[in-house]
């Protein structure tokens, strides 16, 4: 673990100061090394789910492990459209003059080395890799073991980009074991690693929290919220809580909870019921909405806050806009909430009080995503306030420095 950290070091003074063309060219080559590659990553892919099969993972866990030829073109296409992101490196923030004569310049630098440890997903191993790369980062990579065959043919693709556009592999590394003690060797790795950015779950979040004693960015469960207001336009109100919902059940920017007013849920709860339980959907709701449908299970006091990553969703009826807020202010994980309101005044109020790192109006809560935000992809959805919140893309792989020049000033 430390021969890697030392070689990420060396690379990160490297990429911090390289081209915008050598690193796009990387990328590039990144993509086409990975359309190659196809047939021996979903080779290495079926080793790892039927890994995870025995192992007993669930639905929403496999789901997120899976590669299929659409996924790894996903990918593919996701890593040149980070190519095409503006260079953030060396970007002027702002820039100012003083009366002593001093001119000052804030321009984004990258942060240096970045450990990121996550669960599951392989993708994260190309996306992490890309974003890293575009930021001027060295990146140490610690997948999960579900993922660890996948991820070690990923990381031999995003080699081959970098050494064909004369940039060192140690880069990206991938931590070669899946003992969990080199998370905890990580952790203390504060002499190379300057920012751990943890993706997966509430376990794993935690133990990076309680153990490292390098700084992080959180990325937690996502515990999302959609709330009906009585403005709502029903046939939105529908189609969009269906997709938020079960598009993909087992991402963090699925809807697991939803919240209607009282005053229109007679009119519309039946209907979202009757879209959800078509697709098997278990629905869990207060004793409110348990007499508006008889299909809706009791709810317990755990299903308020809980992260479902599955089939299930809960409901909550409340009276009006400012009950609303503080259920979801209370319960949610702060990652995305959404409001379904033709009163934009109303969704003025809930997207101005709910603290979450993204609020929405008439929108699926899935579009909680780097690459729908235009950014490529993304490491994370942060939902600490420091030193990014959202998804964390290029530009919040940055950090930055202070420039001065003068002619000559002294200071009286």
């Amino acid at each position: 673990m430390i021969q890697i950290g030392r070689k990420a070091k060396k690379a990160s003074a490297i990429l911090a100061n390289c081209s915008t063309a050598a690193k796009n060219t990387a990328l590039s080559e990144v993509a086409n090394s990975l359309r190659a590659a196809e047939s021996e990553i979903i080779e290495a892919n079926r080793k790892d789910m039927e890994a995870a099969r025995a192992k007993g993972l669930d639905i929403a866990m496999l789901d997120r492990l899976e590669l299929n030829s659409g996924r790894i073109a996903a990918m593919a296409k996701g890593l040149e459209d980070i190519a095409k992101l503006d260079d953030p490196v060396g970007k002027v923030l702002a820039d100012w003059s003083r009366p002593s004569g001093l001119n000052i310049s804030r321009v984004a630098v990258p942060l240096g080395v970045i450990g990121i440890i996550y669960e599951s997903r392989p993708n994260v191993t190309a996306d992490a890799g890309a974003l890293c790369l575009k930021s001027g980062n060295a990146a140490i990579l610690r997948g999960g073991s579900e993922s660890f065959y996948s991820s070690a043919v990923i990381v031999k693709c995003l080699h081959e980009g970098l050494q064909k556009a004369g940039l060192p592999a140690d880069a990206i590394q991938l931590v070669p074991t899946t003992d969990r003690a080199a998370v905890g060797i990580m952790l203390t790795m504060s002499e190379y690693i300057d920012v751990i950015i943890p993706r997966g779950g509430k376990g794993l979040c935690k133990r990076i929290q309680d153990e490292s004693k390098i700084p992080t960015l959180q990325h937690l469960d996502g515990n999302c919220h959609t709330y009906v207001h009585k403005s709502a336009d029903k046939n939105m109100a529908v189609k969009v809580i269906y997709n938020a919902k079960m598009r993909r059940t087992g991402i963090c920017g699925a809807t697991e909870s939803l919240v209607i007013d009282e005053a229109v849920a007679e009119d519309i709860l039946p209907q979202i019921c009757n879209s959800l339980l078509a697709q098997n959907c278990q629905i869990r709701g207060d004793i409110a909405a348990q007499k508006i449908d008889g299909r809706i299970a009791a709810a317990s006091d755990d299903d308020w806050g809980a992260e479902y990553l599955d089939s299930i969703i809960s409901v909550k009826l409340v009276k009006n806009i400012d009950e609303a807020i503080d259920f979801v202010n209370k319960h949610s994980s702060h990652h995305t909430d959404a409001i379904i309101a033709s009163d934009n005044d109303a969704a003025a109020e809930f997207l101005n009080r709910v603290d979450s790192a993204i609020v929405m109006q008439n929108t699926s809560t899935q579009f909680a995503d780097g690459g729908e935000f235009g950014m490529g992809a993304e490491i994370g959805i942060a939902t600490g306030r420091l030193h990014a919140r959202g998804p964390v893309g290029v530009e919040q792989l940055t950090t930055y420095k202070y420039i001065v020049k003068s002619d000559g000033a002294v200071r009286g």
